[in-house]
C-alpha cells in the first residue's frame, strides 16, 4: 500500500494508490484525507465572476476513486489524519484565506463554502 498526497483539479488529496498506468501518465488514487478544498468558480476562468458560471465545488469523498496526474503524484510522509478531521480543516483554511479578501469573487466562494460546510455536516 503507498500512501501518497496528489492534486485533482485545485483540490489536494492523501489517498492510496490503487493502479498506476504509466503509459497514461495517470494514477487511480483512493482518497483517505483532504489537504486543500477545491477553489470555487470557474476552472477556466479563475477569480471570475461576471459572465461565467460560477460552480460550488465539493472535495472528494472518503474512499472515492479517482484518476490524477502522476506528475501530481509525491509520497506523503507522516499520519494520515481522518477524512472528518482534515475536511474540516481545509474548508476552515479556505473559509480564513477568503475572509481576509474584499471581492465578488471571495465574496460568492465564502458563500458556497458556507453551504458545503452545511451539506458536510461540519
Amino acid at each position: 500500500m503507498s500512501i501518497v498526497q496528489a492534486k485533482y483539479k485545485t483540490g489536494v488529496y492523501i489517498g492510496e494508490v490503487v493502479e498506476m498506468r504509466e503509459s497514461e501518465q495517470r494514477g487511480l488514487i483512493k482518497v483517505l484525507a483532504v489537504l486543500k478544498h477545491p477553489t470555487q468558480g470557474d476552472l477556466h476562468n479563475p477569480k471570475q465572476t461576471e459572465g461565467v458560471f460560477f460552480h460550488q465545488r465539493k472535495a472528494l469523498a472518503e474512499f472515492e476513486k479517482t484518476w490524477v496526474p502522476l506528475a501530481t503524484i509525491k509520497p506523503y510522509e507522516g499520519n494520515v489524519p481522518s477524512y472528518s478531521d482534515s475536511l474540516r480543516s481545509a474548508l476552515e483554511e479556505k473559509i480564513d484565506e477568503l475572509t481576509h479578501k474584499q471581492s465578488e469573487f471571495s465574496n460568492q466562494s465564502l458563500k458556497h463554502l458556507q453551504e458545503l460546510k452545511d451539506e458536510y455536516g461540519l
